[in-house]
């Protein structure tokens, strides 16, 4: 027969203290991870770009890249289509203004200039000519007259002694009647005669006015023709250097087309680039800094364009004092147009992808020198190198001026090395 056994309470015991000692384990390394702090992303110090804030007076700027350009050029255009026979001077050269650039061709229009030649002599002649007949005419008319007072002087005493006679009866009536009549006549004739040579006074300056419109018409028809034959030997018409000339010999040239360039070297100005977030504070008369590469020059805004460009737009400054060696025109520059001078703040190196009068977060130097906290910045009014700081730092400190957005955007403290 089967005996009952007894209980053996230690193996019941056994798995639970284990479990027991398990979950005080568990505890005991949750709280300790959780007492452990994450470890701060590290940077080389070397790699970073780091700015201290500085108090005083903070020059507010905006930079721009262009080049130089002539402020004056004189662009050469052909006056009619022609050929390009002669070369004489390539860009590059220095010209006078009577230098000769080209030698062009054009037969037609050395016929053009013959036949104008042609026309304003035989309207000259015409006029000549015209002027000969109508003054004989004249002339011819007042010999006529001369003639009728004659007949009517002669009319007139015939006149009288018949009227005479007839009064006293040794004359018949119709004698002395035929006589009045025959003077009368006379005097219609010679005053119709006098108003004919008025009116022939008038037209022949009328006439002859009208033949010498026609000629001054056709003498301006000829020197025009002259111009443009005489354009055919190209000079340059100012002093400078020929900065283009796009022809090759043999080449037809149609009316209007650019055949040379011609730029002086000693007048220049710059042209900027501005960005278009930054032109609304500048304006014509600031101040500039030209940077040629050879050094640096002073300049004022002379003129702004109405229009952007591409995000940008273009400015003029005017180059005030004598130009570096080595300026010359399309030399690429870079300038600076100062705004205004703010007295007595605070203001740091320009950190990246800072914006005006706004609040962004950046990493401060703790004091060990090792470390750097991210705080909480107000900055305000930008320059092209500068950045104003209104609240969230003081004099002194030193930030991290790199762009740390990727590496350790999440991050509140980093380590320097």
């Amino acid at each position: 027969m089967d005996r009952p056994r007894p209980r053996r309470f230690g193996r019941r015991l056994g798995p639970v203290v284990a479990l027991v000692v398990l979950v005080a384990a568990l505890a005991s390394a949750t709280a300790a991870i959780g007492q452990l702090r994450a470890v701060p992303p590290s940077f080389t110090r070397a790699g970073l770009w780091i700015g201290e804030v500085e108090r005083g007076e903070m020059v507010r700027e905006v930079q721009g890249s262009g080049t130089l350009v002539p402020e004056h050029v004189q662009w050469v255009t052909a006056v009619s289509a022609v050929r390009v026979e002669t070369i004489f001077v390539r860009p590059g050269a220095t010209v006078a203004a009577d230098t000769v650039i080209l030698q062009l061709g054009n037969p037609d229009l050395e016929i053009q200039t013959l036949e104008a030649e042609r026309q304003v002599a035989a309207a000259r002649t015409a006029l000549a000519n015209m002027r000969v007949t109508l003054r004989s005419e004249v002339l011819g008319h007042e010999i006529t007259i001369v003639g009728l007072r004659g007949e009517e002087a002669k009319a007139r005493r015939k006149a009288t002694s018949s009227t005479a006679l007839g009064e006293r009866g040794y004359l018949a009536e119709d004698d002395a009647h035929a006589a009045r009549a025959e003077l009368k006549a006379l005097d219609r004739r010679l005053e119709l005669e006098r108003r004919r040579v008025a009116t022939l006074r008038g037209g022949v300056h009328e006439r002859l006015a009208a033949q010498a419109d026609e000629l001054a018409r056709l003498e301006t028809i000829a020197a025009s023709r002259r111009e443009q034959l005489a354009a055919l030997q190209v000079r340059a018409g100012v002093d400078g250097v020929l900065q283009e000339l796009p022809l090759q010999p043999g080449q037809w040239v149609n009316p209007g087309a650019l055949l040379a360039k011609i730029a002086r070297p000693d007048r220049l100005k710059a042209q900027l680039a501005i960005p278009e977030t930054q032109i609304k504070d500048v304006s014509v008369g600031m101040p500039a800094k030209i940077d040629t590469r050879d050094g640096l020059v002073d300049g004022e805004v002379a003129r702004i364009d109405p229009a952007a460009a591409k995000g940008t737009v273009t400015i003029d400054v005017r180059i005030r004092g004598p130009l570096p060696r080595g300026a010359r025109p399309d030399l690429n520059i870079a300038g600076t147009v100062e705004l205004e001078r703010l007295p007595d703040v605070l203001y740091v190196r320009r950190p990246a992808f800072v914006q005006p009068d706004s609040r962004m977060g950046v990493f401060r130097e703790d004091a060990d020198g090792v470390h750097a906290t991210r705080t909480n910045v107000h900055f305000g009014r930008l320059s092209a190198n500068t950045v104003e700081v209104v609240a969230g730092l003081q004099e002194g400190d030193r930030i991290i001026l790199s762009d740390l957005s990727k590496s350790a955007d999440d991050a509140d403290r980093i380590e320097l090395e």
